[in-house]
């Protein structure tokens, strides 16, 4: 079985390769340590599990395995969500795993209509309503047939504020904007006819990128998910310590149950 993409051997080829296309096309603006630059002979030399795109564009975390969501959950964090004229520095994630092994993943218990985005292939969105208003997004991972996602928290907008504002009105500041799965969404001006797209390509509205100055590992900090009903204490939440835009810890409280 071949090494996965974060072995240091397929990282020293990736460096390798990308620092040779660098020096043929001049590109001095480098996208940061998740992303990589390949020529398409750097992306055939690349250790197998490397996911390309067009536009010679490879991010590790594509080619993860479905068991490694928490990480690549973790990596999210500070990359930016760009779509329909608004950018937002991602500043709150959430994993989710599907194999099983996590009661609090919508895919816990195999395939269905709603789901069928987290079964798909790594870098596409899983969109889903919840109490039959809010949209939330959700980055697909790991390989075809091992569902699991990211849920996109919360983030900063960092570029079309006025086009954000007008999507949310309600919001009386601007770090509210983004501050929740639902208020992202909003911000973002996605739609739920953009489930299953990319976000990788360019062929869909929301396009992740990597930051230009990766968020510091002392600053991520992690702990439980919110308000999730099972896998309460299951700390696969990540956030940047100390951004007011990141949700304020909720455990769930079943509707109808009494405290006391």
């Amino acid at each position: 079985m071949p090494p996965p993409p974060s072995d240091s051997r397929f990282k020293e080829t990736c460096l390798q390769d990308a620092r040779a296309q660098r020096a043929v096309h001049g590109v001095d603006d480098r996208p940061g340590p998740a992303a990589i630059w390949f020529g398409r002979a750097a992306c055939a030399r690349a250790t197998p599990g490397a996911v390309c795109f067009p536009g010679c564009m490879t991010y590790a975390w594509l080619g993860a395995p479905a068991a490694a969501v928490a990480e690549t959950a973790r990596t999210l964090v500070g990359w930016l969500a760009v779509a329909n004229g608004v950018t937002i520095r991602i500043t709150e994630t959430e994993a989710y795993l599907g194999l099983g092994q996590d009661p609090a993943s919508h895919a816990h218990r195999g395939r269905t209509a709603r789901n069928a985005a987290m079964f798909g292939p790594a870098g596409h969105l899983y969109l889903y309503r919840i109490y039959g208003l809010h949209t939330c997004a959700n980055v697909t991972c790991g390989p075809a047939g091992e569902p699991a996602a990211v849920l996109l928290r919360a983030g900063h907008v960092v570029l079309g504020g006025d086009l954000a504002r007008s999507r949310r009105p309600a919001a009386k500041r601007d770090v509210d904007l983004a501050s929740g799965p639902a208020r992202f969404v909003g911000a973002l001006g996605l739609q739920l006819t953009a489930y299953g797209t990319s976000v990788v390509d360019g062929s869909g509205p929301l396009t992740l990128r990597p930051p230009t100055e990766p968020v510091p590992d002392e600053r991520v900090v992690a702990g439980p998910r919110v308000g999730v009903t099972a896998a309460h204490d299951l700390a696969w939440r990540f956030w940047i310590a100390g951004d007011p835009t990141v949700s304020a810890y909720r455990r769930h409280v079943p509707r109808g149950s009494k405290k006391g």
